[in-house]
């Protein structure tokens, strides 16, 4: 099979989804990798490390042209719409329930397709997306330490235990892998930090590793308890985007205190935060009712290096089972894998974008006995 890695065309997208030593196994299974020109350069990759690893530099026509499968990072933008066909496979990011325009190529493409964020393991995690959301969670306390200093727009706090002043708080929603990213930065620093969470299991297995953090059931009281004591607020927790609650609404804003911020690191629109709305790294901040707001969709990118191997670390098996035993085959034997599959042949696979978008749904445990 011919893999084409692609270079990312989203502002501010400098990942790359195969760094050269991923390029090096693919190659051992006896396949065919054409990378683009300039690829790799904003994870601090040349072309020549990739041409040394054994793939093929091209442009980006010849990658589309050739490739069968495309090997990305994030969702497709209108200008990659046109290589969308039957005979080929899409692995990425796809966030297909946010992005109807693209569900619509998905369809009419008849192409096939399987997203990262919707791969589970057997427990029930997400292993792709879990080195993403370590980075995103460490990231989001980054940027809160940066924009809560005054030359950045915030009240100048020093996110740290300080002798003299008060310590901050950091509470983080949800004790996933973004909270406990969070946690692990926001503790070294000497912060009172919180964790909320429904999840008793959950959080008393994270406390076994973070012994300093204060793991709270996730409550209304609690909730009230941290939103006015908080300096800061960072949001793990994914919603649903049929969902139309919230666990911070806007109206709660006005019981935090002077200063303090939200760092929506799951970046749902109108979602767990009514008041997100994606941001950007050009533009990363905004103040609603005198709270900022920091809700960049793609923190990771900010640490591309890092972020590149240890996502290509994560997606290379199973880019190999679809490289090695082609898409259908690779589909019938790994349900999980199936279970990420957005969609197939015109057909939608994926119910979250079904009730999303309100379009017809096909189970993929259905579809592969017939195909």
């Amino acid at each position: 099979m011919i893999i084409g890695v692609l270079k990312e065309i989203k502002p501010n997208e400098y990942r790359v989804a195969a760094v050269p030593a991923t390029v090096t196994e693919i190659v051992r299974h006896g396949h065919t990798v054409y990378v683009e020109s300039g690829a790799g350069l904003g994870s601090g990759y040349s072309d020549s490390d990739y041409q040394a690893a054994g793939a093929i530099i091209a442009d980006t026509d010849t990658v589309w042209e050739n490739a069968d499968l495309f090997y990305k990072v994030k969702e497709l933008f209108p200008q990659e719409f046109k290589w969308m066909n039957k005979d080929k496979i899409l692995f990425t990011y796809i966030h297909s329930n946010a992005h109807p325009a693209e569900t619509d190529c998905l369809l009419d493409s008849h192409v096939s397709a399987v997203a990262y964020e919707d791969v589970p393991d057997k427990n029930g995690h997400f292993p792709l997306l879990r080195p993403m959301s370590e980075l995103a969670g460490k990231g989001g306390f980054l940027a809160a330490l940066h924009y809560m200093q005054s030359v950045n727009g915030g009240p100048g706090k020093l996110l740290a235990n300080v002798a003299g002043v008060e310590c901050p708080v950091i509470t983080c929603l949800g004790c996933g892998n973004i909270g406990v990213g969070v946690a692990e930065l926001a503790c070294g620093f000497g912060n009172e930090v919180r964790i909320l969470d429904v999840n008793m299991d959950v959080m008393l297995e994270a406390k076994k590793h973070l012994p300093d953090v204060s793991f709270m059931i996730s409550n209304r009281a609690n909730l009230e308890k941290c939103l006015r004591e908080s300096d800061v607020i960072v949001n793990g927790i994914q919603w649903a985007k049929d969902r139309k609650d919230h666990i911070i609404y806007r109206e709660d804003l006005k019981l935090m205190k002077p200063g303090a911020m939200i760092v929506d690191v799951a970046c749902d629109e109108n979602g767990a935060i009514e008041t997100c709305r994606d941001t950007t790294h050009d533009d990363p901040i905004y103040f609603v009712d005198g709270v900022m707001h920091y809700c960049v969709d793609n923190i990771p990118s900010a640490f591309s290096q890092t972020a590149s191997v240890t996502l290509a670390n994560a997606t290379l098996p199973y880019l190999l089972q679809m490289a090695d035993k082609g898409f259908k085959k690779a589909m019938e034997d790994n349900r999980l894998l199936r279970l990420g599959m957005t969609c197939y042949d015109g057909k939608l696979t994926l119910k979250e974008t079904a009730l999303k978008q309100n379009r017809e749904w096909t189970d993929a445990d259905e579809l592969v006995k017939v195909w």
